[in-house]
């Protein structure tokens, strides 16, 4: 039930994939694709969406079908992601390396991706802090004064209610995969090279978070490297200057 966006190299000759799961909400990355990926020249682009999300969907967060509400979970996105992974290196082969990014949400899915990604070269957190959800979010609405508000999410989500249930926009079965997620943990402890890239003015995840994680992530044993992005929002934006491109330039000089 997963959809992927598949774009070829831009340029030749390919020399490297890039394996993307984008952030939450139910909009596809299509209408933004061309503009969002024209640094990677030389890289096949696999786009990941979220269970019941098409390429070119185009709804704001807020009015996400019932029905994507529904069925919205970590562990469904990630089964499904682990099956899209399977069947692409199946169809393509795995011939070139691969780098796994994961924006936002979607880093929550690169631990257990990236046992399956044939010469995976190394992983890439965008705008995640790194740390497990339940413990950024916390941190997040204590920032914004929601503590309550998040507590309450946390005795519901223990609750016998069901599933189904809705607070917050989300399904109980949402909340309760992410109270339970490890992700801090399975990175630091990943073999491979990790490289976190963050705004320092985003709204979304607080400074703190970033930091937090980083402090503990110093006793990889993989090379960690952080680029923080002065003024920059959630989407890596700041003015004039946009740290998404910033990041495919690195990629592309490292491809070649």
């Amino acid at each position: 039930r997963l959809q992927a966006l598949v774009g070829a190299e831009r340029v030749a000759p390919l020399r490297y994939r890039v394996i993307v799961l984008p952030g939450s909400g139910c909009a596809g990355l299509g209408p933004l694709a061309e503009r969002y990926f024209a640094g990677l020249l030389h890289a096949r682009v696999w786009v990941l969406h979220k269970p019941g999300v098409h390429p070119g969907d185009r709804t704001p967060p807020g009015d996400c079908p019932a029905a994507f509400v529904q069925a919205d979970a970590l562990s469904d996105w990630q089964a499904h992601a682990l099956a899209a992974v399977r069947t692409l290196v199946h169809e393509e082969g795995a011939a070139v390396p691969t780098v796994l990014v994961g924006i936002s949400e979607g880093a929550e899915l690169l631990p257990a991706l990236a046992r399956e990604v044939p010469l995976l070269a190394g992983l890439v957190l965008l705008s995640s802090s790194g740390l497990d959800p339940h413990e950024a979010g916390r941190l997040q609405a204590r920032r914004i004064g929601a503590l309550p508000e998040w507590e309450a999410l946390g005795r519901a989500q223990a609750s016998a209610a069901p599933d189904s249930m809705v607070l917050q926009g989300r399904s109980l079965r949402y909340w309760r995969d992410l109270w339970r997620w490890p992700l801090a943990q399975p990175l630091i402890d990943s073999p491979w090279p990790l490289l976190q890239v963050w705004g320092e003015a985003d709204a979304l995840v607080p400074v703190e978070a970033y930091r937090r994680f980083a402090e503990r992530a110093g006793v990889r044993a993989a090379a960690y490297c952080v680029h923080r992005f002065p003024g920059a929002d959630h989407g890596l934006q700041a003015g004039g200057r946009d740290g998404v491109q910033w990041l495919w330039a690195r990629l592309e000089q490292w491809g070649r």
